[in-house]
């Protein structure tokens, strides 16, 4: 993939995902507005609970469909077919496990409901998954952002009448259904007509066990991924009650909703990763770089700037009832810049034949994670469920950077720098918005904030108008072929 292809299509999933996260935020405020703090408990608790199930419909098939549709398109049709009819062998097995464990942990009937109709959104879901993975192998992710931000317009037109109605949760819960559903038919429909792929059921046993053998690795990694991500609100839920996860859901869900540029990065570097490991490590380790310096960018203002203002955002917007956010939601954003550089690590290692060792990461993190969950929460509840996100995604980096200084080498001076130059712009940028919440509304605060953070990176140099001429000229230019880009 040239790099102009790659910040075409970081462009086309980062303003997705970007519509999609405001879209989901604004349908969460609502939902946690209106359903209050014990039921946002519930809701969250479903979601979260299935979320874990996911992995193991899915077992890393998805990454496999886009390594070999991006090595070779003809293979893509025999590949899709087989792992849907293995999908669909999985997916019986996967929601009666479901319903299994849910009554097996003596959840009332509301819950159980949640999370019945939750299951089926899964299901859903990863048969999406798959078609997306297939469109992303042809290096194309302009119909996945598409598909993206129309499930969620589907949500929140709907749910929003759900809410206003009153027509009680499990109801709400089943808006996804219709999203999903739209999801699942649209990319069908786009393979089909664009790429000339019929989505199609075949039993190859020899190529199953094949596909089973390359995503294994893969598999593992996203239950130990799923298992770090999602046992916070289950244990929450066990130990502390729905209240608390329900004050916990909306910490979350502010500090989350921000790692989509670092989402669309990574679905974006995945395959150029790969390419340029098999063609051009010169060019893996300055892709690998500038990655890393972008989303650190990113990352530390954004990690500041909620801390500052966060006392001034969660009453006002969520509802005073869930003041006691503030706290968690602090603790959060100081595992953001973790979070966001362990996207192109995490690419790295899988892309360059590491995906053993990270495999192996993963599932160091997973049981760091549980044990600090169940250490910290009976301490400090929701608050200790945060500092054992921090603690997990801090590790996380360490392990993961360690591997990426065996495989390359590439600008740690540079990347240390520009990280001191960062904290700096991001000190001075804190101290300016925490003086001034007092005083104005917390958007205009907002606002002033971005405006010194960026007057100060262009003073040290960091941003200048020749980045941006450099990101136009990449998206506007005639596509660069692999090879005519490496030998240049």
């Amino acid at each position: 993939m040239s790099e102009r292809n790659l910040a075409k299509n970081t462009v086309y999933y980062t303003l997705a995902l970007a519509t999609q996260k405001v879209l989901s935020f604004v349908y969460f405020i609502f939902v946690a507005r209106m359903i209050g703090v014990e039921d946002q408990g519930k809701y969250s608790f479903a979601l979260s609970f299935t979320a874990i199930f996911a992995i193991l419909l899915d077992v890393g098939m998805t990454q496999i469909l886009i390594r070999e549709t991006a090595k070779d398109r003809k293979n893509a049709p025999r590949y899709l077919a087989n792992v849907n009819a293995l999908k669909a062998i999985i997916a019986i097995f996967i929601y009666g496990l479901v319903i299994l464990v849910i009554n097996l942990m003596g959840y009332p009937p509301l819950t159980k409901s949640l999370v019945y109709v939750s299951a089926v959104v899964m299901i859903m879901d990863s048969f999406t998954l798959s078609f997306y993975g297939v469109i992303r192998g042809h290096q194309n992710l302009k119909f996945e952002s598409i598909g993206v931000v129309m499930n969620q317009l589907i949500v929140l037109a709907i749910g929003l009448v759900v809410l206003y109605l009153h027509l009680g949760l499990v109801v709400l819960i089943s808006v996804y259904l219709l999203g999903s559903l739209f999801n699942l038919l649209f990319s069908g429909s786009m393979l089909k007509f664009r790429f000339q792929i019929t989505p199609r059921l075949a039993l190859d046993r020899k190529l199953i066990l094949t596909i089973v053998k390359w995503s294994l690795p893969f598999a593992i990694a996203g239950i130990f991924s799923r298992i770090y991500s999602s046992m916070d609100m289950i244990l929450l839920s066990k130990l502390s009650g729905d209240h608390s996860v329900g004050i916990y859901s909306v910490a979350y869900k502010v500090a989350f909703a921000l790692q989509f540029v670092a989402l669309a990065f990574s679905a974006s570097l995945y395959p150029a990763f790969s390419n340029y490991f098999a063609h051009s490590k010169e060019h893996l380790s300055q892709l690998f770089t500038k990655s890393m310096y972008w989303l650190m960018i990113l990352a530390m203002p954004l990690s500041f700037g909620i801390i500052a203002i966060s006392d001034k955002i969660i009453g006002p917007v969520f509802g005073v009832k869930y003041g006691a956010a503030v706290a968690p939601l602090n603790i959060l954003m100081l595992s953001l810049l973790f979070i966001f550089i362990c996207f192109p690590i995490g690419a790295l290692l899988n892309a360059c034949s590491r995906q053993t060792r990270n495999t192996a990461n993963l599932g160091v993190i997973a049981l760091f994670n549980v044990a600090a969950n169940l250490i910290f929460i009976p301490l400090w509840n929701y608050n200790g469920a945060a500092v054992a996100n921090l603690l997990s995604y801090a590790l996380l980096f360490i392990l993961g950077i360690i591997v990426v200084n065996k495989i390359m080498k590439y600008d740690k001076k540079f990347l240390l720098l520009s990280l001191a130059k960062i904290i700096v712009c991001c000190a001075v940028m804190y101290l300016v918005v925490d003086l001034l919440k007092h005083y104005l509304h917390f958007t205009i605060v907002i606002i002033v904030g971005v405006a010194v953070y960026l007057a100060l990176a262009y003073l040290l140099k960091l941003v200048s108008p020749q980045n941006a001429r450099s990101f136009i000229k990449e998206m506007f230019t005639k596509k660069i072929s692999l090879e005519s880009d490496v030998q240049q």
